[in-house]
């Protein structure tokens, strides 16, 4: 991880990416973006109708647009969507250019946190922890093979996550 200056936040929706992220990027005095959130900014409306007026496809396409940009800036801190690894262009992009850190959690969890999004069309119309069970067989192997650090996020606070992120990248990385 020598050298490398940006951090990617990767794992499943509910994994807290988004709020992990932010801390994070204060503490390393880097800029933070949500890909989600500048996916919205740059369209104009929320990722459900992007999703329901171009599928899955239409959003994916932007969303690894949005990562090629936003993974060639330095310094940054970046949360991904959780399926932003399904592309191999994503998953070269982010672990090219960056330490790429897996927030693992569990589906209960997920579940738990998830429950009252309205902003997760894929847990649309389904049992949203069956759904979530299902993404996590094709997704899981697919954060693990990125990802240069892993920290479990069930059952802990944001500080603790960002404090044992720091802890594993500086252990790493003395500069």
């Amino acid at each position: 991880m020598l050298g490398k200056r940006n951090i990617f936040l990767i794992g499943p929706m509910g994994s807290g990416k988004s709020a992990v992220g932010k801390l994070l990027a204060r503490r390393v005095r880097a800029p933070f973006y949500d890909s989600d959130t500048e996916i919205e900014a740059r369209t104009g409306v929320d990722i459900p109708y992007i999703f329901e007026k171009e599928g899955e496809a239409g959003f994916r396409e932007r969303e690894r647009e949005v990562i090629e940009l936003l993974t060639a800036m330095e310094p940054v801190v970046i949360s991904t969507g959780g399926g932003a690894i399904l592309l191999a262009e994503n998953r070269a992009h982010l672990a090219g250019r960056g330490v790429v850190v897996y927030l693992e959690t569990s589906v209960d969890q997920q579940a738990g946190r998830v429950q009252h999004g309205r902003h997760r069309p894929l847990l649309r119309d389904v049992d949203p922890a069956q759904k979530l069970a299902e993404l996590m067989v094709v997704r899981e192997p697919l954060y693990r093979g990125i990802a240069d650090v892993t920290v479990a996020t069930d059952g802990r606070k944001v500080q603790q996550v960002v404090d044992h992120i720091l802890q594993e990248i500086r252990g790493t990385d003395p500069g």
